[in-house]
């Protein structure tokens, strides 16, 4: 298991993090180069990671 820490950043998780809520974060595309010119997605990782999305909305 992870340990928590604190991380920068414009994510809306940032609120609710401050105030002791959980927050799910980065459940979008695999890529690289966030907000960069060569920023993109790994095509071949769009099946498992719609799977991965899918598979926790179904647990709520």
């Amino acid at each position: 298991m992870r340990k928590e820490e604190a991380a920068g950043g414009g994510s809306d998780g940032n609120f609710t993090a401050a105030m002791g809520i959980p927050a799910l974060d980065g459940l979008g595309a695999a890529g690289e180069g966030i907000h960069a010119r060569n920023e993109h997605i790994i095509i071949d990782e769009i099946p498992d990671r719609t799977a991965l999305l899918c598979k926790l909305i179904c647990s709520l």
